[in-house]
């Protein structure tokens, strides 16, 4: 369910769909992030026998969005223009309903796509194939675990998505968060764990914007909340080498 919900890789059309299954999967949320990262990490190191760096890095971040559909970014992009063009709770929810692009979005994912890619071709490219797959599969653990704290929220004509998201437990957020921080330990430098920090306080600042304006979270919410964090993990590890004694270039 988790496979067919957050990527574009087929499953069996036997395979019974139905709300309950679809809002329990999303604890498989970070083990999705694995496989996504994973294959953005193979797109790349295959790349870098063909072409240089920077196209590898460019074809690996779009095999990770062909992955996924594209979701999170979208989600990212209508929070851009739901939050920077509505003023109240209900021009929020309808305009980060609307499937147009507008100007806060354009600009948004922009820069964030943009942000990515420097930040990761700044790295030493023995790193990124792995850092790929931790940043994916924490990103994702920080996204679903807001439904521990907050609301899923909605304007009434779009109450059917509340079916599909349930509030996680505690024990289900102890689960997230050790399948999202796990790839971390197989990183080189064992200070790599403390990425958690930083993603902690991001996970705390969005969820508190969020809730501030809209009473809760929504799927538009959470897609830009993967994204943020995401590129938080590049962020960091970036900032441990230009601080550390690591010699980055």
């Amino acid at each position: 369910m988790a496979l067919s919900f957050y990527t574009r890789i087929p499953v069996s059309k036997s395979y019974k769909i139905s709300n309950d299954k679809q809002a329990s999967s999303i604890i498989y949320f970070p083990v999705i992030g694995w496989i996504v990262g994973g294959v953005g990490a193979l797109v790349f190191q295959t790349g870098l026998f063909f072409f240089p760096l920077s196209v590898a890095l460019l074809l690996s971040m779009i095999s990770t969005i062909l992955l996924t559909g594209a979701i999170h970014e979208d989600g990212f992009a209508d929070s851009c223009d739901g939050f920077g063009g509505g003023w109240t709770r209900e021009e929020i929810l309808i305009i980060m309903k609307d499937a147009r692009l507008g100007s806060f979005g354009l600009l948004g994912l922009t820069l964030l796509l943009f942000l990515k890619f420097v930040t990761l071709f700044s790295l030493d490219a023995t790193r990124i194939p792995l850092l790929l797959v931790a940043a994916h599969s924490l990103s994702r653990s920080a996204a679903v675990s807001l439904l521990f704290s907050y609301d899923y929220v909605g304007l009434p004509e779009f109450t059917k998505a509340r079916t599909l998201v349930k509030r996680i437990s505690g024990r289900e957020l102890g689960i997230l968060y050790l399948l999202g921080i796990l790839p971390w330990f197989f990183l080189m430098e064992g200070f790599f764990w403390l990425v958690v920090i930083p993603i902690i306080i991001l996970r705390w600042s969005l969820g508190n914007y969020f809730n501030r304006r809209l009473g809760g979270v929504t799927g538009d919410c959470l897609g830009a909340a993967q994204q943020l964090s995401e590129v938080f993990c590049y962020l960091f590890v970036l900032a441990f080498y230009r601080v550390g004694d690591f010699e980055l270039f």
